[in-house]
């Protein structure tokens, strides 16, 4: 019986032996109740930079239930030929001081010697407190990194509307790069076109603005046309640069254009003089100064009692941009006016375009009537001689 309880023992023992073993991961600070100690991390302990680049990396170091202490920072595992520096607050440092369950932030600056190869670097830094230790393992690969790149895109690249009216077009900036960038914003447009930018969601203008790796941006650019601007197709496009990465995105805008009447007279006087119960003519102009051509103007008025105006023609089939038509008004006041200055209101109107001008009409009444009046008056004056004298003895 023992015989066989060694063997079963020893057959045990070889089977365990030649199992394969199981390898617990160590459990992190925060996930492990009551821990107490310190901790250093950063962000991304490994990447690729580009050969001869300098590194700084963001280093946290947290105490973890222990009293308030100062913190000692050291280089455990170094590379020959790399200088390895702590920074904190803009200064070289070599210890922070945290309270308990507090953290204090700052960087670490590693710069390669000159020549370094490309390959991959491994470093250690410590953090030593009071009896406690944390190191930070980092790797670095010095390599190709991928040129910066930009990518810009346009919600809406086409829009439409009158030339009275501003177009805004909702961008997309992303940096598809792995670092940080300052990225100015330029446009190429035609003349007298103004464009401005600003972050999504924001009123305050911008001509650049910072983009972080990986990180896309919304913005809007709003683009203002001249008064003059013509009815059609105008393409204008937009630039982000950030050193030697640029991206450019394509816009459109189509004007439909309107016609923008104005009424007046050739020598641009609005003021003229006619006759009680005669005909005067009055040379108007109508002016189309939009961007689209004026169809069916009507020409009307709108006179004093009594009086009556006629346009020759009272209806011009259409008025080009930045063209003019001339138009007759006979203006007859009414017999009964008196002599004054009287107000006639002349309008031109196209669709949903109008205009209107006050034209001042100075009135006399005719000669004609002055004399039969004076005549009126000496026979009146006759008559009550005469009968004074014939009558008036008695």
């Amino acid at each position: 019986m023992p015989r066989m309880l060694i063997l079963i023992l020893t057959a045990g023992l070889a089977l365990s032996m030649s199992a394969p073993s199981i390898a617990v991961a160590a459990p992190s600070p925060e996930s492990t109740p009551g821990y107490r100690g310190l901790g250093l991390s950063t962000p991304y302990p490994s990447q690729t930079v580009r050969a001869g680049e300098t590194v700084t990396l963001a280093l946290t170091v947290k105490n973890y239930g222990l009293a308030p202490q100062v913190v000692t920072l050291a280089v455990a595992k170094g590379v020959p030929g790399w200088k390895v520096s702590f920074l904190g607050a803009g200064r070289t440092v070599t210890a922070v001081a945290v309270g308990t369950d507090q953290e204090a932030s700052l960087s670490v600056r590693l710069d390669p010697p000159s020549g370094a190869r490309a390959g991959t670097y491994r470093f250690a830094l410590a953090a030593q407190g009071q009896g406690v230790t944390a190191e930070l393992p980092l790797a670095l690969t010095l390599g190709q990194v991928q040129p910066g790149r930009l990518e810009l895109q346009a919600e809406l690249p086409v829009l439409r509307g009158p030339g009275t009216s501003s177009f805004r077009y909702r961008l997309t900036l992303k940096n598809e790069s792995e670092k940080d960038m300052l990225v100015s914003l330029e446009a190429q447009m035609p003349k007298g076109f103004q464009v401005a930018f600003t972050p999504a969601f924001a009123s305050q203008q911008v001509t650049s603005l910072p983009v972080k790796a990986g990180e896309s941006r919304d913005l809007d650019a709003e683009v203002t046309l001249p008064q003059d601007v013509p009815a059609g197709t105008h393409a204008l496009s937009v630039r982000a640069i950030s050193g030697e990465a640029r991206a450019e995105v394509k816009l459109t805008i189509e004007v439909t254009g309107r016609p923008d009447l104005s009424i007046t007279t050739p020598e641009g006087r609005l003021s003229g003089r006619a006759y009680a119960g005669r005909d005067t003519p009055i040379k108007v102009v109508v002016k189309n100064r939009g961007s689209a051509p004026a169809r069916g103007v009507e020409v009307s008025s709108y006179e004093p009692t009594g009086w009556s105006v006629k346009f020759d023609p009272s209806r011009i089939e259409e008025i080009a941009p930045k063209g003019e038509a001339q138009v007759t008004a006979t203006v007859r006041p009414s017999s009964k006016a008196i002599a004054g200055d009287y107000m006639l209101t002349l309008r031109a109107t196209a669709g949903d375009s109008s205009s209107s001008a006050d034209f001042r009409v100075t009135v006399f009444t005719s000669t004609l009537w002055g004399i039969v009046g004076v005549i009126v008056i000496a026979v009146a004056l006759g008559v009550v001689s005469l009968v004074v004298s014939r009558y008036g003895r008695r």
